[in-house]
């Protein structure tokens, strides 16, 4: 029997199903990793994402597709981890816009909404790279557009784009040097592929079943915690709570309230709407409320004594610049945590290698400041991405300075001034980020050949500027290896500066610092407690 259109109900299920294949294949996808580093965690991004997704879907309240597959994106929007986590937010919102009047959909119209879901991911990307997920999400969407003219079964079209997508990826490493040499595909693409595959089985789960329009279900998975678009302004009671009713008039609702306040929301569907807004009666606003349904998770805060905090903070020194823009810096580690707010970080999320945070949980960071001007610090370059769809959900004005590393990060805050505005404070981080150099050593996860390097599992590997340099089993050996052979110890003046792991005992750190010191007096030398996991140094060199 074939499967010829879907509703809401049933993509809420595809999306189940595909969550549950992708969480299967998680550790499998993060090994797909071209470094034998222990921060391969595309398979971990991509499954968040998509949770996230499935999670909003099942919230939706509805069985109308369009309205099902816009909850589905919103929450992947927010859920995004990862360069491959956006890339997959973008596929869904792409085509949730394709399909947004549609209660139910053809398969013609649900291919015409994969091709728009490839073009929106693509232009999400400044330089697309042949050889990623993107050319995956491509061919897909190109032979499922192929099949449809030889046929009008959906489960038949699906199967044609999954078997192009399979080949593109089995391509990958003919197109990607990098991946060829490590002996693995691209692990975003393994990830896009699997999602597929949990798609069709789905539907040949349908149609075994004899189901027209419905999908067999699969377990629930457990839910992953969502972000909400929030707004700020200089009103005291920053009030947000959901209204759960029957036809509600979000228009009527969002013009009677507009006179409360400001950072007005009123967002959702006839049948669920959030609201949020800025106002000094938060009363008034839940009273007008609830003539139009019931309330739920009303959250009241007091912005005023927040912004009380934050000055507090301030004159105690915590910070030397001016109020009118916060700063947001990721990292991981109770040192560097520290150090980014003795510097002028306002807030530091937890993130990094192997914990990139989702772009809902950058949002929140950026909303709950008393700031309508924000800076974000990714210092990741897989976080880059995430940042950035933070700052465009955000109501606020948001600059992401695309610092791709903790020693670009803190050579950022470096440059705060208190007299400078939000955009001569950008541009001066900007500027900063050249003047520094990064190198990271960790221990190798699996044996590995990188450029000719044959590396052994548990070797130390030197990392400098994103490229492996050496390898070795002494932490110390390596370190000293890794500065000479970069020709960091040839020029005079430098400043080196360690920061060391949670792995490295701190009397080993400063026998290592005081051991360069006095070999290399041309250079000054510093060490800090960083307490960063996966990496054992990250060094710091301007």
């Amino acid at each position: 029997m074939a499967v010829y259109t879907i509703n809401g109900s049933d993509f809420k299920r595809l999306l189940r199903a595909a969550s549950a294949y992708l969480s299967q294949s998680e550790e499998r996808i993060n090994s797909l990793n071209v470094f034998p580093v222990p921060d391969g965690d595309t398979g971990t991004n991509m499954h968040h994402t998509l949770h996230a997704a499935v999670e909003q879907a099942e919230k939706a309240g509805s069985d109308h597709l369009g309205v099902v597959a816009h909850a589905a994106a919103k929450g992947a929007l927010l859920g995004a981890r990862g360069n491959s986590g956006v890339i997959l937010s973008q596929f869904l919102h792409g085509f949730a816009n394709s399909l947004k009047e549609r209660e139910e959909a053809t398969a013609r119209e649900i291919t015409k909404a994969f091709q728009e879901g490839s073009e929106v991911a693509c232009r999400a990307v400044l330089r697309p790279v042949e050889g990623t997920i993107l050319t995956v999400i491509k061919k897909f969407s190109e032979g499922a557009s192929r099949a449809l003219s030889g046929s009008e079964n959906l489960l038949k079209i699906l199967a044609s784009g999954l078997k192009e997508a399979q080949r593109a990826l089995e391509n990958t490493p003919n197109q990607l040097p990098v991946l060829r040499e490590a002996g693995v595909v691209d692990a975003g693409g393994k990830g896009f592929v699997v999602i597929l595959e949990g798609i069709l089985f789905s539907l040949k789960k349908t149609q075994e079943n004899h189901y027209p329009h419905t999908i067999k279900d699969l377990p629930e998975e457990k839910t992953l915690p969502q972000e909400h678009v929030l707004g700020q302004s200089r009103l005291a009671y920053c009030t947000e709570f959901l209204i759960k009713g029957s036809s509600l008039p979000l228009e009527k609702i969002k013009e009677e309230l507009r006179p409360c306040g400001d950072c007005l929301l009123v967002v959702g569907d006839s049948n669920l709407a959030r609201v949020h807004i800025h106002t000094n009666h938060p009363g008034n606003v839940l009273e007008y409320c609830l003539k139009f349904g019931s309330l739920h998770d009303i959250k009241i805060n007091n912005m005023l004594e927040q912004q009380e905090e934050m000055s507090k903070k301030r004159e105690a020194g915590n910070t030397q610049r001016s109020k009118n823009f916060a700063i947001i810096s990721v990292a991981s580690g109770n040192g560097l945590t520290e150090i980014m707010k003795e510097m002028g970080a306002d807030v530091v999320v937890t993130g990094g290698q192997t914990l990139n945070p989702s772009a809902g949980e950058i949002l929140r960071a950026i909303e709950t400041l008393p700031s309508n001007q924000v800076i974000v610090l990714p210092n990741n370059k897989n976080i880059i991405h995430a940042a950035r769809q933070a700052g465009k959900l955000s109501t606020k004005k948001v600059v992401v300075i695309p610092t791709k590393s903790i020693p670009q990060g803190l050579a950022a805050l470096l440059t705060l001034h208190p007299e400078d505005d939000l955009d001569l404070a950008s541009e001066k981080m900007r500027n900063a980020l050249s003047n520094v150099l990064t190198g990271e050593i960790t221990k190798a996860v699996r044996n590995a050949t990188y450029r000719g390097m044959e590396i052994d599992k548990g070797e130390f590997i030197g990392i400098w500027e994103g490229e492996i340099r050496v390898k070795g089993n002494d932490l110390e050996e390596v370190l000293e290896e890794l500065l000479r052979t970069t020709g960091v110890l040839e020029d005079e003046g430098r400043l080196i500066t360690f920061y060391f792991g949670k792995d490295v005992d701190m009397s080993r750190a400063t026998e290592i610092y005081e051991k360069l010191s006095r070999n290399h007096p041309q250079h000054e030398f510093e060490i800090h407690h960083g307490g960063q996991p996966v990496y054992h140094l990250i060094i710091s060199v301007e």
